[in-house]
């Protein structure tokens, strides 16, 4: 593998050891879940998918500041930090949605 050919591979490669497509999907799953723990309403699909992988990235961070290994999480690792930042998320949408 040429240097060109493995730095486009890295530049579309995801930040934990599963694919975009399991992050996508493990995502929406993560943000059904949270909506249905902090009572968030009904989400359709699209939303609950941006949901969970921006609660992924909260997620994410946080643990990576705790200094937590993330990167090499796998799917089922990469659901709970999911599910831990898309809960954080709905509840500070929900504080913002009260005032």
């Amino acid at each position: 593998m040429d240097v060109m050919a493995a730095t486009q591979y890295l530049a579309f490669a995801p930040p934990t050891a599963v694919s975009w497509l399991a992050y996508i999907i493990i995502g929406g799953i993560a943000g059904w879940v949270a909506g249905k723990i902090v009572k968030g309403g009904g989400s359709g699909i699209l939303l609950n998918i941006v949901i969970g992988v921006i609660g992924g990235f909260i997620g994410g961070m946080l643990l990576g500041w705790l200094h937590v290994d993330v990167e090499h999480g796998r799917k089922w690792f990469t659901f709970f930090v999911s599910l831990l930042g898309a809960v954080i998320l709905l509840w500070v949408v929900s504080l913002v949605r009260r005032r």
